[in-house]
């Protein structure tokens, strides 16, 4: 009788150990919106024959799942048929008018959808049609209307859709609340997602040359706006962070002329410094006591800032300027910070002092990225476009472990909850799981 009950033992401390290390991901980039995952058993190997639980299919969109308990919550936007004298809002650069070579769609009926589907089968729960209709902005050839990720409290789920609004349901499905604002897009879309602070939804909704550039927070449980602050910043494509610092929290943005940050709860700035004067659609970094914003377009940009009450002079504690791609948002893990461009060459710097550690770090296979890392248990995941993962191992040295793949292109990021991986692919929603 000795050794079952030993083994009973063991069992109830493994079950524990598993409830505890569980994680739900919430929002873009997860539970501290940083790409990071805590759990203990994520399975670091697949393939299309290997720890696929289930695959389901699913609607266009290249905004990431969020997973809360048993419902993942994914949008997406489906291309219907060309409307005659549909078009974009009108764009204008430095004074003169200007039509971005790369942006399509605006001339066409667009449907945008939130979706809920069970974590244990895949099954569709719900599906509800947001808008339906022309789009007030185009988009770039290669982005999506439905680029924003969604983000949950676990009592609703918040979808964000640009010009076409943000919308509010319950976990059954039920509309509660919407609101739409049309703004410019310069013609390339939206690709900031929505964030919670107490009993606020923030949305980062920077446009065109920034004469209407603006952060601004509704109340969650009725869609009504509780402040909005102007921002002297042109477009940015960047969801912002929230940083504790001094026992309180900042919101930090990142933008092209500076990065600000906020109270949450007022919308009062409470500092700013020079941004990266690029195209800022990277989710800015925290850790090592500092926040990291970054850029690859045109310029390649890395700002260490310290955040809380510091001196204009000491603000920036280091900067570097190499190493970064055009979407692909870089990733503090542990005491490094590890940059990638869109060919996946990875940069690693030293997160305290920006010292270099190597460079030049290549994937075993050509690859192409849109989605941004994620890490877990010690390493980096990377996947590209062709739908391969590359296990990078944390550290300071360049070691590729692995490479998995769904067979399936990808153009989101992954998703980490509950002892399972999630991969939008182009067509389908792939649960990896031990």
């Amino acid at each position: 009788m000795i050794p079952f009950k030993r083994f009973n033992v063991a069992l109830i401390l493994a079950a524990a150990t598993a409830t505890v290390s569980a994680e739900n991901w919430p929002q873009w980039r997860g539970p501290g919106s940083q790409g990071i995952s805590i759990e203990a058993r994520v399975p670091a190997e697949w393939s299309s024959t290997k720890n696929i639980l289930w695959k389901a299919d699913l609607p266009p969109g290249h905004s990431s799942p969020i997973v809360w308990e048993n419902r993942i919550f994914v949008t997406s936007a489906i291309e219907g048929e060309v409307v005659r004298g549909a078009k974009a809002v009108g764009h204008t650069v430095d004074g003169q008018v200007w039509i971005h070579p790369d942006s399509v769609a605006a001339d066409r009926k667009h449907t945008l959808k939130v979706l809920s589907l069970d974590a244990a089968t895949g099954k569709v729960l719900w599906d509800r049609v947001a808008y339906e209709g022309t789009v007030y902005d185009a988009r770039h050839k290669r982005s999506s209307f439905a680029g924003p990720t969604a983000v949950t409290d676990g009592a609703m789920v918040y979808a964000y859709f640009g010009p076409e609004g943000l919308y509010a349901y319950d976990l059954s499905g039920r509309l509660a609340w919407k609101a739409v604002e049309p703004f410019k897009t310069l013609g390339l879309g939206t690709g900031t997602s929505p964030i919670l602070f107490q009993g606020l939804v923030i949305i980062q909704r920077d446009e065109d040359e920034g004469k209407a550039s603006a952060i601004v927070a509704y109340d969650k449980a009725t869609g009504r706006e509780v402040w909005r602050t102007a921002r002297p910043v042109q477009i940015s494509w960047s969801t912002p962070v929230l940083v504790t610092v001094n026992n309180r929290t900042e919101l930090v943005t990142n933008g092209t002329e500076l990065a600000i940050a906020y109270e949450p709860a007022t919308g009062k700035e409470l500092w700013r410094t020079t941004g990266v004067e690029s195209n800022a659609i990277h989710t800015p970094l925290v850790g090592k006591g500092l926040v990291i914003v970054t850029a690859g377009f045109p310029d390649k940009k890395v700002i260490a800032i310290r955040p809380g009450t510091v001196a204009r002079e000491n603000r920036v504690a280091w900067t570097y300027a190499k190493g970064t791609g055009y979407v692909v948002s870089n990733i503090l893990y542990g005491d490094y910070v590890y940059l990638l461009t869109d060919t996946g060459v990875v940069t690693c710097l030293d997160a305290a002092t920006g010292a270099v550690q190597y460079e030049g770090g290549r994937p075993p296979a050509s690859a192409h990225f849109m989605g941004s890392p994620v890490a877990f248990g010690g390493l980096i995941a990377m996947t590209s476009e062709e739908g391969e993962t590359f296990m990078l191992k944390a550290g300071p040295t360049h070691e590729i472990v692995r490479t998995n793949t769904v067979d399936e292109p990808v153009y989101s990021s992954l998703a980490i909850a509950n002892g399972r991986i999630y991969i939008r692919g182009e067509k389908h929603l792939f649960a990896i799981g031990g």
